[in-house]
């Protein structure tokens, strides 16, 4: 190269002759014309193209590079390891060929994961109440003293950034209705769109680009709400990278050293709280502001709040003879005179509500168990059994509903079955609950607890003057019209008086 300048200082500033320049450099003139006639400021070598013994091979290696790269360090086959296995398929060259070709092979793959290998993208923008999006993530709380597994969920305004966490057990479409209209509620309104991946609870098949097959369930919650589902490419999670940098940041600001709670609500109450207060902490980024002044801005182009979407999945059960569902590894009772006969059972996230015949029967408070080395539950309300102790009374004293009596009931029960035909009392006392105001009952059984008659036809009486509203106090008041003008005097004299009119002065006896 230092040559190559030497000639060109010489033609073009010296205005030497070829032949001067040949004279001085020693170089005959047929090259010193190719080097200024090729008019390059570096002189360029080719390479000869030499065969390999690896070429026959480098296909091959390349494979084996690739998948041992996918493997943990530990399991992956050395460069030796691979130059065996070369040679075992007739390879006659040298390891340092092999470690030549696999050192240009990681460079490659290092090369094109820093540029073409991790994609390319395009900035979004959004209108004022025209997109959120939403995405779901595994965490752990402790909850009463035990550390949980939950399943949260991420529901995010794609203009302002504002953003809800919400905490749940599963990933079940009750669970997915209940964060949406938390999420709404929240907000303050609906924005236009809903950005999803294609989780299981909102997509029943992926088709061919963007062709879904949207979950009826789901497809009727966001008619309620009125926005249109929009469905990311598969494995395309950039789609949605609001809400995907939300679950990754969430980690730090929320979950991460959070305190413990004694339940789902407790925490809750505390993350949506936690999230109002780092919207008025975290700046917009692109807009003026913080999330919270960007977020007041777009409350406007929201749509107003409709009333919550009525998110339960339903399923069709058969009561049992003990007159119980089953659900969850957990049975729950139904009222008796549904025995033996089919009943829909309406699931959400924390209750369950038994419905037949278009009238609901009953409630219960949703119990979700994690583990399954954990012993099933039942889960008994004793009016429900109230029809069948009526005709088999015998039941009441070991029945599994009854042990769940309040305890003036469980009282009376213990002092009216000592005696013969305590049963069939007892059973007719619980049986008012059917009829009237079960803390009515409750208060007449506690009276006559208290007043130590402990007898059916006394708490029926006790109870018929709470419900008329008289006092149950055994003290008269006399009304004022029956008080005596002449108040009687002891004077034993007037007998003797009577005494004189009788004939004789004698007793009548």
């Amino acid at each position: 190269m230092g040559l190559l300048n030497i000639i060109r200082r010489m033609h073009l500033r010296q205005k030497l002759s070829l032949r001067e320049i040949a004279r001085r450099t020693g170089l005959s003139r047929n090259t010193v014309t190719k080097h200024l006639a090729a008019d390059t400021v570096e002189p360029k070598f080719a390479t000869p193209e030499r065969p390999s013994k690896l070429d026959p091979f480098a296909e091959k290696l390349a494979g084996w590079l690739k998948t041992e790269a996918g493997k943990s360090r530990k399991q992956r086959r050395t460069l030796k390891q691979l130059h065996a296995d070369l040679v075992a398929l007739g390879f006659t060259g040298s390891y340092g060929r092999v470690a030549a070709f696999a050192r240009h092979w990681r460079a490659d793959r290092q090369r094109e994961q820093q540029t073409t290998g991790r994609g390319t993208f395009v900035p979004l923008t959004f209108r004022p109440g025209e997109a959120f999006q939403f995405d779901w993530s595994e965490d752990y709380a402790v909850l009463g003293g035990e550390r949980t597994k939950l399943q949260v969920a991420h529901i995010k305004l794609s203009h302002s950034r504002a953003f809800l966490v919400r905490a749940y057990l599963l990933q079940t479409h009750e669970m997915l209705f209940d964060a949406h209209w938390h999420g709404f509620r929240v907000f303050g309104g609906v924005p236009g769109r809903g950005i999803y991946d294609n989780m299981k609870t909102a997509v029943d098949r992926v088709g061919r680009g963007k062709e879904r097959q949207v979950n009826m369930r789901f497809l009727a919650m966001t008619n309620h709400y009125v926005f249109e589902p929009e469905f990311c490419n598969p494995a395309a999670g950039w789609e949605k990278g609001q809400v995907e940098k939300n679950v990754r940041d969430s980690r730090h600001q929320l979950l991460q050293g959070m305190p413990d709670f004694p339940g789902l609500p407790a925490l809750n109450a505390w993350l949506e709280q936690r999230c109002l207060e780092l919207w008025r902490e975290t700046a917009h980024g692109t807009l003026p502001g913080t999330v919270a002044d960007v977020w007041a801005e777009e409350q406007a182009a929201l749509m107003p709040l409709p009333v919550a979407f009525d998110g339960f999945v339903e399923l069709s059960k058969r009561v049992s003879p003990t007159c119980l569902i089953s659900f969850e590894r957990n049975r729950y009772s139904v009222p008796a005179s549904f025995a033996n006969r089919p009943v829909s059972l309406r699931i959400y996230p924390d209750r369950l509500v038994v419905a037949a015949e278009g009238n609901i029967l009953c409630e219960h408070a949703r119990l979700i168990q994690r583990g399954h080395h954990l012993p099933t539950r039942t889960i008994y309300d004793w009016r429900h059994y109230l029809a069948v102790i009526q005709r088999k009374p015998g039941a009441l004293r070991n029945g599994a509903p009854f042990v769940e009596l309040p305890p003036a009931f469980r009282h009376l029960q213990e002092q009216m079955l000592r005696r013969p035909g305590g049963d069939r009392e007892m059973v007719d006392i619980l049986a008012l609950v059917l009829q009237h105001d079960e803390e009515a009952v409750l208060a007449a059984v506690e009276l006559a607890l208290s007043e130590g008659v402990a007898t059916k036809t006394h708490v029926l009486n006790l109870l018929h003057r709470l419900i008329d509203g008289k006092t149950t106090s055994p003290d008269i008041d006399t009304p004022q019209a029956l008080t005596l003008r002449r108040e009687p005097k002891a004077n034993v004299g007037r007998y003797d008086g009577l005494r004189a009119q009788i004939a004789g002065g004698r007793h009548a006896s």
